[in-house]
C-alpha cells in the first residue's frame, strides 16, 4: 500500500475515488489498495463460509462482512478501513454505510503490498480502538498471527495445520489447512 501525498484526507476522499479503485484512510493519510491475488481471496472466501456458518448453526448475534466493507474506526472522518474479514456482534454499529467504530474480530490476510500495514499500523489502530481479536494470515509462510485484547491480553502464532482457538467464543477454532483442502 503506498500513501499518497496532500496535507491531510477525509472520509470524502475516500467517497470520491472513481469506481473501482480502492483505498483506506488512516489517520488523515490515503493507503492505495492493490488487487488482491487468487490464494487471498481463497483464505477470505473459506474463512468467511467457516466462521457464517458456524454463526448462523449457533443461533449467534455476530455478523460476518467479507471487504469491501466499510469501517470507520474511529467515528471520525480520518479513519477508514476495509479489513479483509470485520465480524461485528453489536448491530447498534451497524448502519447502510458499513460499521461505526470497532469490530469485534478482524481477519487481515496479508498481501505483498499491505506487510508492513497489517503488521505494524492496522495492528496499533485495532488495539486502540477496541478490536477484541485480531488475525493476521500469511498465505507465504503458512502462519496466524492471533491476537486477544479483551480482558487479559494475549497473542500467539500458529501454523496453518493448527487448530487456532477463536478467543471470542469459547470452545470453537479453526483450522485453516483443512479449510484449504
Amino acid at each position: 500500500m503506498q500513501a499518497l501525498k496532500k496535507s491531510t484526507y477525509t472520509i470524502e476522499d475516500i467517497y470520491a475515488l472513481p469506481d473501482g479503485q480502492r483505498a483506506e484512510l488512516i489517520d488523515g493519510e490515503l493507503y492505495m489498495m492493490s488487487p488482491p491475488g487468487r490464494m487471498h481471496q481463497e483464505l477470505v472466501s473459506e474463512l468467511h463460509a467457516q466462521i457464517h456458518s458456524y454463526i448462523k448453526s449457533n443461533h449467534g448475534e455476530c455478523k460476518v462482512y467479507p471487504a469491501p466493507f466499510a469501517v470507520f474506526l474511529n467515528k471520525d472522518e480520518r479513519t477508514y478501513v476495509e479489513p479483509d474479514l470485520s465480524i461485528i456482534c453489536d448491530k447498534n454499529k451497524l448502519d447502510d454505510r458499513g460499521c461505526n467504530g470497532a469490530p469485534d474480530w478482524v481477519i487481515e490476510i496479508i498481501s505483498p503490498s499491505s506487510q508492513q500495514m497489517d503488521y505494524m499500523t492496522k495492528l496499533f489502530k485495532y488495539r486502540n480502538a477496541g478490536v477484541r481479536e485480531y488475525w493476521i494470515v500469511n498465505p507465504k509462510t503458512k502462519t496466524i498471527q492471533s491476537y486477544f485484547w479483551d480482558g487479559e491480553e494475549d497473542s500467539a502464532q500458529f501454523a496453518f495445520s493448527d487448530d487456532v482457538p477463536v478467543q471470542i467464543y469459547d470452545g470453537w477454532s479453526i483450522n485453516i489447512a483443512e479449510l484449504l483442502k
